[in-house]
């Protein structure tokens, strides 16, 4: 294998829920043994970077902060630099409501430019009202990522993708996505390593936003089936990825 750096997603390529994937542990502990660099790149907006890296700690992974990139926080920076000063409603938790705050972004709960969508596990019927009446008098929406479920220890939950849709459709608009399969989640993660992205490696377990990522950027991309897709899912897509492994504890093994 060629590569710089690792990109690896985390519902159900790393963990699952509060269970680590059989051999997650010790893939990470090849990766820095022989100095790779490597950045977990998550969809999931339900939570702060920060909660994230706590999870990851509290589950025996030996990682930094600055190894965590999620959807959330690349949205902050597109919406920082993209719509400087615009006035934006969050719909989202508590958490990352105030992770978005923090970093600058003017937000408010009404008369809003933005109507900006996260993974919001809080969302209430007056948040979705309160949207909807904003898009109808042209709010942009902006949804942090496209994912349609998201992996628990035994099942998966409704994701954001359902609310973009209803959106959409009830407010004739087309949202701005930037989580996977954006191009931009991949040149964050290039530059969070400090790497040439057209050199690194997704790892993932979803074939519609992280393969189709690698596929799009061209860049090696490795499909685990320890989370959504199934050999059955891959062999119906057109969505092709690099290498397909049964989980993330057969990688090593590849970089001997």
């Amino acid at each position: 294998m060629r590569f710089t750096g690792f990109m690896l997603d985390m519902d159900g390529t790393i963990y699952k829920g509060w269970d680590p994937i059989p051999g997650a542990k010790g893939f990470i502990d090849a990766l820095k043994s022989k100095g790779i660099p490597f950045v977990f790149l998550t969809n999931n907006s339900s939570h702060s970077r920060s909660y994230y890296y706590d999870k990851l700690t509290k589950m025996g992974f030996d990682v930094s902060l600055d190894n965590v990139l999620t959807s959330n926080i690349a949205t902050i920076r597109y919406v920082l630099s993209e719509h400087p000063g615009s006035r934006v409603y969050v719909v989202g938790s508590p958490d990352v409501v105030e992770e978005v705050r923090a970093a600058g972004v003017n937000v408010v709960d009404d008369e809003p430019d933005i109507v900006y969508l996260t993974f919001d596990r809080t969302i209430t019927y007056d948040k979705i009202n309160k949207a909807f009446k904003a898009l109808k008098k042209g709010a942009i929406l902006i949804a942090t990522h496209p994912d349609d479920v998201c992996p628990t220890e035994t099942d998966y939950d409704i994701d954001i993708g359902p609310f973009i849709r209803m959106f959409e459709q009830m407010c004739q608009t087309h949202a701005v996505i930037i989580g996977k399969p954006n191009r931009l989640m991949l040149e964050m993660a290039a530059l969070e390593m400090g790497v040439d992205p057209d050199g690194a490696v997704m790892v993932g377990d979803r074939l519609y936003t992280d393969i189709r990522m690698g596929q799009d950027a061209g860049i090696t991309s490795i499909l685990v089936l320890s989370g959504e897709t199934s050999r059955d899912d891959l062999s119906s897509s057109d969505v092709k990825p690099t290498y397909v492994l049964d989980s993330v504890a057969d990688i090593p093994s590849m970089l001997e």
